[in-house]
């Protein structure tokens, strides 16, 4: 999964939701369910996530939409194995966004 969000310190749950295509109180109830989710609040209550955040996230989002993880399978994945997947999902994700660059190079020849 490839999101595009611009370089930014804080995005909001709007920008966020709108970038992975889900519902604002689906990222609400993750952030309830996952402890490595600590989005900043501001004075309002508003939700700040910064890009440790939206790593989190896309890892979560990974596990649960991809991967086809129950909310309990994907908890206990990432106390157990957090590290080492992560660094994994990081490599893959990498690789694909080389691998959909190399494509539209291609067509373009």
């Amino acid at each position: 999964m490839h999101i595009t969000l611009p370089e930014k310190r804080y995005y909001s749950i709007g920008e966020v939701a709108k970038a992975f295509d889900v519902n604002a109180s689906l990222i609400r109830f993750w952030e309830k369910e996952f402890d490595v989710l600590q989005p900043k609040k501001n004075a309002k209550g508003n939700r700040k996530f910064t890009p440790e955040d939206i790593k989190n996230l896309k890892f979560i989002y990974h596990l649960v939409k991809e991967r086809g993880f129950t909310l309990e399978g994907a908890k206990t994945h990432l106390k157990e194995e957090k590290q080492k997947s992560l660094e994994t999902f990081e490599i893959i994700n990498k690789l694909e966004h080389v691998k959909a660059q190399l494509l539209k190079i291609k067509e373009q020849l």
